[in-house]
């Protein structure tokens, strides 16, 4: 776990010849981010930058080690203190590890080997907390659906419906939608809120692994497998053990490995690449795509007999174009959630620009309308967005309204609104261009925004 991460390390040494050599040491890895300080109040008054680990001098010019590991404990117990001393008293040792240090090493000629052990473990130590605190995080919010998903259309009413079905049971869940219809934040909701949300939630991208690489990334391997298997590597299924596995982009698997999915799941067991040992298995599946596997599975792309194993209870995401208000509604909700993480005033929406946005067929879907309204933001005045704010990854066009795919009624809803816009609102001028009464314009407006279209 975070393999690749930064690691910011205090290094607390008053002595010129060993800070010297644990210069040299700690250079050996690209990762670390030393910082020398030869006090231990100078390491104190710096311990606002966060350190993951302090490696600490006992011997101190203006303080014993044990007070500066004190101090560092009380401003956050999870920083690893690891006491580097002249000292070989057993006792001392004791005591300071008693004390809250993460290791104690003497100064002698196996030190070096020693602190990049300890520094590792210490790493190690760190990515378990992140992890722990994130899925501590993951649950206490709970993904509740109403919060973490936003609309109020039939549509996505309908997903709540079929969400609350999924969490009560264990069945297998196949999610389809367009990309950028948010996918993923389903398979978070159903698992955050049945009873394996204590466990984890591993998310893989079938698409974005090479095909050599996925049979392994899935399943694992034993050491000396295959040319480059230098150890053990254990698969997403393993880790979700407990939990669940979110195959995201199901329908770029290929064949070949299409059937050892299958028998891993009818099994419920799997055998490591390269390993004898049969490993039982205790997790749910989600499975997600953009593609039409019926038509894979005509076109002989995707395993019959695997689709009906994934079918389960199939979750299908309408596109953001067909959900109406909503759009607005996720619009306010990215202009809120941008304006707190730059410390911006609260952002409205003209009316021309909301016009703007309902007219769009936005191919790209909820991921499009965050991107188009985070530039929005930046580029409007006065803490307001106005339409000449709003630009689109894609051009609008005069036939964009026939991308979508909606009722009849809709359709003239749409007409109608894309006509009093360009006529300034004028009923009578729009009544009598489209040969129809005034009436029957008012009539269809307030029917489609009853119905949130």
């Amino acid at each position: 776990m975070y393999e690749n991460d930064q690691v910011r390390i205090f290094v607390v040494e008053d002595d010129p010849a060993y800070t010297k050599f644990l210069k040299y040491v700690l250079g050996l890895n690209p990762d670390f981010e030393p910082e020398f300080f030869t006090s231990g109040k100078d390491c104190i008054d710096q311990l606002h930058k966060k350190p993951s680990i302090v490696t600490l001098d006992y011997s101190l010019p203006d303080m014993e080690g044990e007070k500066v590991l004190k101090s560092i404990r009380e401003f956050d117990p999870d920083i690893s203190v690891i006491i580097v001393s002249a000292q070989e008293k057993i006792g001392t040792a004791v005591e300071l590890l008693k004390a809250g240090a993460f290791d104690y090493i003497t100064k002698d000629e196996d030190a070096k080997d020693r602190i990049l052990n300890s520094i590792k473990n210490a790493r190690n130590k760190t990515s378990l907390i992140r992890e722990i605190d994130r899925l501590k995080h993951e649950i206490t919010t709970k993904y509740e659906f109403e919060k973490s998903i936003i609309g109020s259309s039939p549509a996505i009413k309908k997903i709540f419906d079929l969400i609350e079905k999924a969490v009560k049971t264990q069945i297998t869940v196949s999610i389809t939608g367009e990309t950028g219809t948010g996918k993923e934040l389903i398979a978070k909701a159903i698992h955050y809120n049945s009873k394996r949300k204590s466990k984890s939630l591993v998310a893989v991208n079938v698409a974005a692994i090479p095909k050599e690489l996925i049979e392994s990334e899935l399943f694992g391997h034993e050491k000396g497998a295959f040319t480059g298997a230098a150890s053990r590597r254990i698969g997403k299924f393993e880790e979700a053990e407990g939990g669940t596995i979110f195959l995201d982009e199901i329908g770029e698997m290929e064949l070949s490995l299409q059937s050892k999915l299958l028998r891993v799941l009818q099994e419920k067991e799997l055998t490591r690449i390269g390993g004898n040992q049969v490993i039982k298995l205790d997790v749910r599946v989600i499975v997600a795509t953009h593609r039409n596997l019926q038509e894979e599975v005509r076109a002989g792309r995707f395993r019959e007999d695997l689709y009906y194993r994934l079918l389960g209870l199939p979750i299908h995401l309408p596109p953001l174009r067909e959900r109406g208000q909503d759009i607005l509604l996720l619009a306010r909700h990215f202009l809120d959630q941008f304006a707190k993480e730059n410390d911006l005033k609260k952002i409205k929406l003209s009316s021309q620009a909301q016009d703007k946005l309902l007219q769009y067929p936005f191919p790209g879907n909820v991921r499009e309308l965050k991107s188009v309204i985070e530039l929005a933001a930046v580029m409007a005045t006065e803490n307001e967005i106005h339409e000449k704010d709003i630009s689109f990854t894609t051009p609008l066009r005069d036939d964009s309204l026939m991308l979508k795919e909606m009722t009849l009624q809709a359709y003239t809803y749409h007409i109608i609104r894309n006509y009093l816009n360009k006529y300034n609102n004028n009923v009578l001028d729009v009544a009598r261009r489209l040969d129809i009464g005034k009436s029957s314009i008012y009539r269809y407006l307030k029917e489609m925004e009853e119905l949130g279209i």
